[in-house]
């Protein structure tokens, strides 16, 4: 691959693996513990409220999706080979959009898994991730969307776009990009959103 698509795709890769890693942490257990077997009964009888269950399960999803950010990293530089603009002066902006997008993911994980029925599960995968991906500017930068005005601002409600932008911000500052704060901003507002439908779903499904 040319040299100058790398800049834009090793943050694209990071972002995917991130979000994935976080999403099916959470989604999966979850739809298994509230499948026929009821495996969560087990979870609920620990001495402490039930929302904690659900909170331990986006923060399990958070972990791994940090560990998957910092394994990817070096291997798909590795692979990659010399990336122009790559730049690691600003790690701690990388470890704060990692954590951002973890938290976003793995609440929308908690929201999907209590929401979707088992036998539904594939739809987890054909119908939303499948799409998330391709319109989540992970192989291509945001900015290339400005040819088409539309699909620029209509994917700014894939969770994904803020998560592959970040880490572009924060890995080819010189290469174009969204600002920072305003991925920030979208990713807390993401987090809020799903961390409360999901606490919702989750307790309707325990408790009913």
């Amino acid at each position: 691959m040319g040299r100058g698509y790398t800049t834009a795709l090793l943050p694209g890769v990071l972002a995917i693996s991130l979000t994935f890693s976080s999403i099916q942490s959470v989604a999966l257990p979850m739809v298994q513990d509230f499948g026929w077997t009821k495996e969560i009964e087990d979870r609920l009888l620990a001495p402490l409220p039930i929302w904690l269950v659900a909170a331990e399960k986006i923060f399990s999803g958070v972990l791994q999706g940090i560990v998957s950010a910092l394994f990817v990293l070096p291997v798909a530089r590795l692979i990659m080979g010399p990336i122009p603009n790559l730049s690691f002066g600003h790690f701690g902006d990388v470890l704060l959009i990692t954590i951002l997008g973890a938290a976003a993911f793995s609440s929308l994980g908690l929201f999907l898994g209590t929401a979707i029925q088992p036998q539904q599960i594939g739809l987890l995968f054909g119908v939303i991730l499948a799409p998330m991906i391709f319109f989540g500017c992970a192989y291509y930068p945001w900015q290339g969307l400005s040819t088409v005005p539309i699909m620029k601002y209509a994917v700014l409600i894939n969770p994904l776009v803020y998560v592959a932008e970040g880490m572009r911000a924060a890995l080819t500052p010189t290469a174009p990009h969204m600002p920072l704060p305003i991925v920030i901003v979208a990713l807390i507002v993401v987090t809020a959103i799903f961390w409360i439908l999901g606490m919702r779903s989750f307790m309707k499904r325990a408790v009913g």
